[in-house]
């Protein structure tokens, strides 16, 4: 059994909660940029919290079983059509064997999953069926034409049919902790991440965001050697502009870190879409 992908969008690949505990052989975690929407599609058709599904950015996925499939989809909420009959976001969906299911844009967010039950089959590299972008890892990006293979159904069956949750927020706040380095920055500089917003720019991906607003000064001007970095860290480069890394950020970096956002706030922040502003909150 497999699921036919017809379209893409502007960016679709698989996605399971990635390689954890790699690091210290220079591989990073990776994994889907807003892990708590892929455990809840999982969960709604019954599989493992950890099954691989597709990450879909910004809409536009077109896919086709050759059976039928139990799906849902969870995350920037798209409108879902299943052979051009309307369907509902965070709700178990049945789509018959040829039928299209084809996602739109969504109205806010920008990341999707679209979880089958039995989940997406692809072997695993390194424990993992996730495609990181910045390594290579894992399976490729997907593309107009690919047969997905899908795994056997789990014995147990979803005990509900639709989850009652709230999609992504219009106003991202970010709860951040001083980083590392945050002693390398001026008390100005602190004082300006957390008082003014940041726009979130073109240059972002599942590496990275790349932040637009005021700069952040360096009270120190020498070199910093690389050191380990996490999802979640606040890099700033030479321009003073911070990035704010994501799923499948490098695992060192060789600017400083001015802060930390929580680790289960990175979810909402890999909900932000190019334009929209971000608020940072200090704890």
């Amino acid at each position: 059994m497999t699921l036919e992908v017809l379209a893409t969008g502007p960016l679709a690949t698989v996605q399971d909660l990635g390689r954890p505990g790699l690091a210290g052989i220079g591989v990073g975690t990776s994994g889907a940029a807003d892990a708590a929407s892929l455990r809840l599609a999982n969960r709604l058709v019954g599989n493992d919290e950890n099954t691989a599904a597709i990450e879909v950015t910004f809409g536009g996925l077109a896919v086709r079983p050759t059976r039928d499939v139990t799906v849902a989809l969870t995350g920037a909420p798209c409108p879902i059509a299943v052979d051009g009959r309307g369907a509902a976001a965070n709700a178990v969906l049945r789509v018959p064997a040829g039928a299209e299911l084809r996602l739109g844009v969504p109205e806010i967010g920008l990341r999707s999953y679209l979880a089958v039950r039995g989940g997406i089959d692809v072997p695993p590299v390194l424990g993992s069926r996730s495609t990181d972008v910045l390594s290579g890892l894992g399976p490729d990006q997907l593309r107009p034409g690919a047969a997905l293979p899908i795994g056997a159904p789990p014995s147990r069956f979803p005990v509900v049919d639709i989850a009652p949750v709230a999609g992504p927020a219009e106003e991202v706040v970010l709860r951040v902790q001083p980083g590392p380095r945050a002693d390398w920055f001026t008390d100005e500089a602190l004082e300006s991440l957390i008082s003014a917003p940041y726009e979130v720019t073109a240059e972002s991906n599942r590496v990275g965001m790349r932040l637009d607003g005021p700069v952040l000064e360096r009270s120190r001007t020498e070199e910093l050697p690389s050191e380990g970095m996490v999802a979640g860290a606040l890099q700033v480069p030479p321009l003073g502009t911070p990035t704010l890394f994501l799923a499948d950020h490098p695992v060192t970096g060789g600017y400083p870190v001015i802060g930390v956002v929580l680790a289960v706030d990175v979810a909402k922040a890999a909900q932000a879409r190019p334009g929209q502003h971000v608020h940072f909150r200090c704890i």
